[in-house]
């Protein structure tokens, strides 16, 4: 059988993320696969990416693809959780095109921004064809939402059909989608379901403070909301997201979504439980709502498994994930920009379960490459270069040094638009 000869990149830096990042660096390449990761590597063609660092193809933990039809954020930057989420109810009744165009259009921009795997919040009557097309590594968490008994059967039904999904190209798992959506029983089904079947769970939880103001009271914008629209459930008071992260427990693999307004106790508890539990944080989202400060650092020093996605377009500008390493990088300024390079990779293949093929430069994954322009300076952490560094676009001339997507297995990751700085693009 044919073998395609190997192909030896080259860089200024490379960042293994799985270890220390490497000067003159090269990665060599060969049927889609990483073959070594060092100094000094000449194996088959030769390509000298020049003053470009690589870095893995990094993954986007949480979106919601269906929403891509969106030009533009919905809302303006502050407004309450209540009001923008009537907004997205608003679209998704009057949107001119299909969901399944919108999500085609997600993945495709997504590509385009050099992701390597997506972890999808998909709609009961979504459609897999999109995805199936897509060459991204796709997890597809089904949303479950069902806040009174009435809905509680089938949405049951839906995820036990749902989970019949085996192999590729997608992984299949469930998204009971927060705690005032879904009844706890209906929780509770969801995560011993994806016990049974081995599949991971992801849940928005802690994310606003009309949640915890519900959650503790059962007052609130949220319950005003939730009785207008005949779906308030009577399930609140004195309670906490450490109920919900207890109920989750039962699930092999757990997705916290957002989790911005975790205490002490429950950020300790994700932390015990870190090679099952992970969040995924939003920084755009994040900064775009004007919430709390997130504790990125706290959970970072006491263990907690992170990630990093760009949410929807109906929060976030664009689905660029480097742009959200950049923000993060801007907003915690006391986090080691490694760490925050490795919630965008590592961190993120972790969350959706697919660490042993993406996430880092290692040989036996794929060869899934990101090339980002470093600044022309030194510095003593050249992470500090990388979170700085622009992700090259297409049509630049330096495609042909590193290939195409997916003729010969390794991706160039260069999308058609510049990733410029988004330092200072959050309010």
């Amino acid at each position: 059988m044919r073998r395609d000869p190997p192909v030896t990149l080259k860089a200024r830096y490379v960042f293994p993320v799985s270890g220390e990042p490497i000067a003159g660096g090269a990665v060599v390449v060969q049927g889609g696969r990483i073959v070594a990761v060092g100094q000094g590597l000449g194996c088959g063609e030769m390509r000298d990416l020049g003053p470009l660092a690589l870095v893995p193809a990094p993954v986007n933990a949480h979106t919601h693809l269906e929403l891509s039809d969106l030009d533009a954020p919905l809302g303006q930057p502050g407004t309450g959780f209540v009001a923008w989420i009537r907004e997205v109810i608003r679209h998704r009744r009057t949107r001119a095109g299909s969901a399944e165009a919108a999500v085609a259009r997600g993945l495709a921009e997504c590509e385009r921004f050099g992701t390597a795997a997506v972890g999808e919040i998909a709609q009961p009557d979504w459609s897999p064809g999109p995805v199936e097309k897509s060459p991204l590594d796709t997890t597809v968490f089904l949303e479950l939402i069902a806040p009174t008994k009435q809905r509680a059967g089938a949405a049951i039904e839906r995820a036990e059909r749902h989970l019949e999904h085996r192999g590729t190209p997608w992984r299949a798992g469930l998204a009971p989608h927060a705690p005032y959506t879904v009844r706890r029983c209906v929780l509770q089904r969801a995560a011993a379901l994806c016990r049974t079947r081995g599949a991971p769970i992801a849940f928005h939880l802690a994310e606003s403070r009309e949640e915890i103001e519900l959650l503790r009271t059962g007052a609130g914008p949220l319950r005003a909301f939730l009785e207008e629209a005949g779906a308030y459930s009577g399930e609140f008071g004195r309670l906490r997201p450490l109920d919900f992260l207890q109920v989750l427990d039962d699930a092999p693999k757990v997705l916290v979504i957002h989790g911005n307004y975790l205490d002490d106790e429950e950020i300790a508890f994700l932390a015990d439980r870190r090679q099952r539990m992970a969040v995924a944080y939003c920084p755009r989202t994040h900064a775009r709502f004007g919430h709390d400060p997130f504790p990125l650092a706290k959970m970072l020093s006491a263990g907690v498994s992170l990630s990093l996605g760009t949410d929807s377009r109906a929060s976030s500008p664009d689905l660029n994930l480097w742009a959200e390493v950049q923000c993060a990088a801007a907003r915690h300024v006391a986090v080691p920009p490694r760490a925050v390079l490795e919630m965008a990779t590592l961190g993120g293949a972790r969350a959706l379960g697919c660490e042993h093929e993406l996430g880092s430069l290692a040989p036996g994954k794929r060869a899934r490459l990101l090339a980002v322009e470093l600044p022309d300076r030194v510095a003593a952490d050249p992470h500090e270069l990388l979170v700085e560094g622009t992700a090259l676009p297409a049509g630049t001339g330096l495609d042909a040094k590193i290939g195409t997507l997916p003729a010969n297995g390794y991706g160039n990751a260069f999308p058609e638009t510049s990733n410029r700085s988004h330092r200072d693009a959050v309010p």
